[in-house]
């Protein structure tokens, strides 16, 4: 299958989807568990059927999707025609697919002594390396962790969270950080990120799909 890019994407996606970190996510507002079940149930059918199966967290008002297609580690064209086909089978059931407000959380590192901090982290986390040298915990219940390198001069940040939005919610989020007493530190990689810090200092960066391989 072939890889599709970040625009392809965005401009075939259904209502309600959104494209973050590599996969297409939305959250199915159920409303209660019972639904819920009943949907994930429908699911689960046609991804058997369709051979390819999404990532379903059920919860008690809501069943959140990710699909992402594991042999090319992107979103390909079975991924889209998968989040119609779940789109069709929320909309019979009455339930909307809702992306807003749906992030993903990671943290990177930054230290002048990669190789042995990587070391460290991976023997107590637990989370075994991915093929690009990052901590991915396999079950995604331990944020993405990767590290840069950096220099050693104090007084210096040693983590920053990396936040995935949607582009929509950029400028809403930024609006509210400066508001809150924030700084944006750089938009010079916008729209990929955009640094911002709090009000000692940390730094931390949105970032989003746009303009990126």
């Amino acid at each position: 299958m072939t890889k599709l890019t970040g625009p392809e994407i965005t401009e075939r996606m259904p209502r309600g989807w959104v494209y973050l970190r590599n996969a297409l996510r939305t959250r199915l507002r159920t409303g209660d568990f019972a639904t819920g079940l009943a949907l994930v149930n429908a699911i689960g059918t046609a991804a058997e059927a369709a051979d390819h199966h999404p990532d379903l967290d059920l919860r008690y008002t809501y069943v959140d999707v990710r699909l992402s297609s594991h042999d090319v580690g992107a979103v390909t064209g079975r991924d889209l025609r998968l989040a119609a086909t779940i789109s069709e089978l929320a909309d019979a059931a009455g339930v909307a697919a809702d992306a807003n407000g749906l992030v993903i959380l990671e943290l990177a590192l930054d230290s002048p002594r990669v190789p042995e901090q990587l070391d460290f982290w991976e023997a107590v986390l637990g989370c075994p390396r991915d093929a690009e040298g990052d901590l991915r915990d396999p079950y995604g219940k331990v944020p993405l962790i990767w590290f840069q390198r950096s220099g050693d001069e104090e007084p210096r940040q040693r983590w920053h969270p990396d936040l995935w939005v949607d582009p929509s919610e950029v400028q809403p989020r930024i609006d509210r950080a400066l508001a809150a007493g924030g700084t944006l530190v750089s938009d010079a990689d916008a729209p990929s990120f955009w640094v911002l810090a709090d009000p000692e200092g940390n730094k931390f960066c949105l970032c989003t799909w746009q303009n990126r391989k």
